[in-house]
């Protein structure tokens, strides 16, 4: 089937949308600026991995569009969009959020990333199609 089209951070109306539903949504775990939990790389207590920054300090931007809906649709699924045995409180939206409203809150994400994040990431999801 066709893929949906690259997310565009320049769209400032989506980017807009996914400002707020990132703040409803996202911002307990993710942080208010996107800054993630303090020691994402390490886990806690309970062997589960912190909330990661999308910032352009985290690792976001090193994946496709395709990967990053899956996951936020989805959750983490060990062996499918995250490495086996990764464990994490990523919560899957897809009841909650439409897949408009997903692509919206990526558009904000991305809209915060600086050009050479912006650039790569872009090269990497039409890589993929």
């Amino acid at each position: 089937g066709s893929k949906p089209a690259y997310i565009d951070p320049s769209d400032k109306a989506l980017v807009t949308d996914g400002k707020h539903i990132y703040a409803r949504e996202c911002a307990s775990c993710h942080g208010a600026t996107l800054e993630g939990e303090p020691n994402w790389r390490m886990r806690k207590a309970n062997g589960r991995l912190p909330a990661p920054p999308h910032d352009a300090t985290g690792h976001t931007w090193h994946h496709a569009d395709a990967l990053l809906i899956e996951i936020t649709k989805n959750g983490l699924v060990p062996g499918i969009s995250a490495p086996e045995g990764y464990l994490s409180d990523m919560p899957a939206y897809k009841a909650t959020l439409s897949d408009q409203e997903i692509r919206a809150v990526l558009a904000y994400i991305k809209s915060t990333w600086p050009e050479h994040a912006l650039a790569r990431q872009k090269q990497i999801t039409l890589q993929q199609e």
